[in-house]
């Protein structure tokens, strides 16, 4: 048993440390609420797991590893760093997170409960008290401000008692299990720690890896993490464990990590400066050869280690230009394909075999293999959906080689304008109201990239209000069908497929010409990066309200997902979703398994995402809700059977009118549109009609039910439109008003 002031003493004194493989701090600021108020109570809060070691025979995180015998702290971290943080009023040195988490806690005298400062909600109540101050500065000083109040003399003595059970936390003693002995090496301790974490996301091989490298070579984290932050400033996101695998690539040849076992920490760390010097090189090629210049359209990503193996192979450069482009040639095919969407690991360590062997012609002829009937593109490896698909990156690689012109000017794009734009050339507004399916109104064959000056002029209308008009090389170069007939809204079927063939015609045309090394090189040849900037679908009322609860659940605790991204079956590689946002290692790293936020559920494989274990929410308010029941469980505001410890009464005593108000709307919503609002009515229930009214406002993510009525162009039959007439402004604040009205201002479809 360990006092918790004496585990603070050892993190201050260097003796009690965190092991470089450890994650970093994940809690949020309920979970922080819910630790506090269950030692305030008395309730047990698990006990601690250490590694005892010799400190300078192990990588340390936040300061230097010394000699001497030294504890690292393998499960606890999260609670430890938050009592550290609490009462030290710092966070620790070992620290990696948001250290705003811990700040500005307070405790209430009467009610013994714990939330974060809220100015407007303390500022006239003196029993708020700050606990990083009562560990600080101790009990005489808090009561000091308290004494000269004639009402609250009476409550002293039991304030000052509540007082020294809140600042006898620091006393509270832990249980530390132990783990000694020679015999415990990094491998056996991460298998312990994994085992003893089995709620969070286990460390993987590459994290052993890594931990074994950081012993003899403490920068190597610090150094992977500094160039994927160059990286992410460039516009890509790569991971650490995507740089690890080329770095493992060069070293090695091979794919498991466990080849990393034999390299020396001065052999990895050449190899990871090679990977670097690999990875720019082919970031170079992938954005001035084809046109792929930010993270969206940068496909096939888990290519690279391959490749970087390649280069390593012939001393960072290609042979030649025709070699190189052979390389992206490999490269679009093992994208478009899929090829490492599945069991990474497996083909990485087949192709990684095959290129030490033979080369880019081997590679090459391995994938032919592998797809039977060749290397081909045709119509069908256009038929994705959204910005997600594999088909997108396609379109956007196929307009940037071929220089398609735009729209409205004729001119090259990238030419005159820095930024180019999605441009629908069927509105999806029309497609929805003519019966098309949310899979057709989202086909990429559908999209086309216009500057964005031409997307505002060329918004909502009708292809065959436009194209006649529009010179025939400028709309080929688009590749648009030229028959009028397939302008018309009723054949935009047969419209897709048209244009799907000619997108095929001209990407089979250019991959042709790389493979046989017919595309000419020189600096007029290099492609200029351009911006793709947001256009009406990435700021309709759908997309708002993802941003919205994105940003709130990153308030709750949540880290920022991945956006519009596909989702592969992790043993075929087969498209299971085209996910609205992916939040890959759960809302918080480490807590919960993967979630998906999948919003067109009919052209998803719900039932194979949930057999591989993702949590699939198919609508905003469910997730939303979910987290923020989760938070509440957390924090101790909830009971863990997910009822509310005390209900909160939203209802107006001045809601009869607007009450009777809202439910004719809900049957309105049912006879005119043919939607069925259910949640909006069980709030009404449960709140009444204002309550569940300012609820919705509350929120700064609008609900399921005000997409939908935007989706069929009624929003005057939303709860925004009911509250902001004249006749019932006055049960609202200001602030929901402003809500409510920002939220109809959005433009129509």
């Amino acid at each position: 048993m360990a006092k918790l002031s004496t585990i603070l003493d050892q993190i201050d004194a260097g003796t009690m440390q965190l092991p470089e493989f450890q994650r970093g701090y994940v809690w949020n600021r309920d979970q922080v609420r819910g630790l506090m108020r269950s030692l305030y109570h008395g309730y047990p809060v698990g006990a601690l797991l250490v590694w005892e070691t010799e400190g300078a025979g192990q990588a340390v995180r936040g300061s230097a590893s010394t000699a001497g015998q030294k504890q690292l702290l393998l499960d606890g971290q999260q609670r430890v760093t938050t009592l550290y943080g609490i009462i030290r009023g710092a966070a620790p040195l070992f620290f990696e997170g948001d250290p705003t988490v811990f700040e500005g806690l307070r405790f209430h005298l009467r009610d013994e409960v714990f939330q974060f400062h809220a100015p407007t909600k303390m500022r006239d109540d003196p029993l708020w008290i700050d606990v990083t101050a009562l560990f600080r500065e101790g009990e005489g000083a808090v009561l000091a401000s308290l004494i000269d109040l004639n009402w609250v003399r009476p409550d002293l003595p039991e304030y000052f008692n509540r007082l020294g059970r809140l600042r006898n936390v620091k006393d509270r003693e832990f249980h530390v299990e132990q783990i000694t002995g020679a015999d415990k090496t990094v491998d056996v301790v991460v298998d312990i720690f994994n085992r003893a974490n089995s709620g969070g996301t286990k460390l993987s091989k590459g994290d052993l890896a890594l931990a074994r490298i950081c012993a003899e070579w403490s920068d190597a984290r610090p150094t992977m993490r500094r160039n994927i932050e160059r990286w992410r400033e460039a516009g890509f996101g790569f991971t650490p464990d995507w740089l690890l695998r080329n770095a493992n690539a060069v070293a090695t040849g091979r794919a498991p990590f466990s080849a990393l076992e034999d390299v020396s920490a001065g052999e990895f760390q050449d190899a990871l400066h090679g990977s670097l010097h690999h990875i720019d090189h082919l970031l170079h090629l992938t954005s001035t050869r084809l046109g792929l210049d930010h993270d969206r359209v940068l496909m096939g990503r888990y290519a690279f280690p391959v490749l970087s193996r390649l280069l390593q192979n012939r001393g960072g450069r290609f042979l030649d230009g025709a070699e190189a482009d052979k390389a992206l040639f490999w490269f679009i095919h093992a994208a478009l394909r899929g090829r490492f969407a599945g069991s990474t690991e497996t083909f990485l360590a087949k192709d990684l075999e095959v290129v030490d062997k033979g080369g880019i012609d081997a590679l090459i002829a391995t994938l032919a293999r592998s797809r039977r009937g060749g290397l081909t593109v045709d119509a069908q490896d256009f038929e994705g959906a959204n910005r997600g698909s594999r088909s997108y990156p396609l379109v956007y690689l196929i307009t940037r080689v071929r220089h398609a012109r735009d729209l409205v000017s004729g001119r090259a794009l990238g030419q005159d304008a820095a930024a180019v734009q999605v441009h629908e050339v069927f509105p999806k507004a029309a497609l929805a109201k003519a019966g098309y399916s949310s899979a057709e109104r989202n086909a990429v064959a559908n999209f086309a990239f216009v500057t964005p000056s031409s997307a505002v002029e060329l918004a909502s209308r009708l292809p065959a209000d436009y194209l006649a008009a529009i010179d025939p090389a400028v709309a080929a170069s688009q590749f648009l069908p030229a028959d009028p007939a397939l302008w018309e809204i009723g054949n935009y079927r047969e419209f897709l497929a048209a244009r799907r063939e000619l997108l095929a015609s001209a990407t089979g045309e250019f991959l042709d010409e790389l493979v046989t090394g017919r595309r000419p090189w020189g600096p007029n040849e290099e492609l200029r990066g351009v911006e793709v900037e947001t256009d009406q679908d990435e700021v309709g009322p759908r997309a708002a309200q993802v941003r919205a609860l994105i940003d709130e659940l990153v308030e709750l605790g949540a880290v920022r997902p991945s956006l519009d991204v596909e989702i592969a079956d992790r043993e075929t590689g087969r498209v299971l979703a085209v996910a609205e946002a992916f939040w890959p290692d759960g809302l918080q790293p480490g807590q919960g398994s993967p979630v998906v936020l999948e919003l067109d559920p009919d052209e998803a494989d719900l039932s194979r995402l949930a057999e591989l274990g993702y949590e699939v929410f198919t609508s905003v308010d469910a997730l939303l809700g979910s987290a923020r029941r989760r938070n509440e469980v957390a924090s101790g505001d909830r009971d863990a059977d997910l009822a509310p410890v005390e209900p909160v009464d939203l209802a107006s005593e001045d809601d009869g009118e607007f009450d009777h108000a809202l439910f004719t709307l809900i049957e309105r919503c049912r006879t005119e549109v043919g939607y069925n609002p259910v949640v909006l009515k069980d709030m009404a229930h449960v709140h009444g009609a204002v309550g569940a009214a300012r609820l919705l406002l509350g929120s700064p993510t609008p609900s399921d039910g005000f997409v939908r009525l935007w989706d069929e162009g009624r929003l005057d039959l939303s709860v925004e439109a009911l509250t902001v007439e004249p006749r019932f402004v006055e049960l609202f604040t200001p602030e929901q008003l402003d809500r409510a009205r920002k939220r109809l201002a959005v433009p129509a479809r």
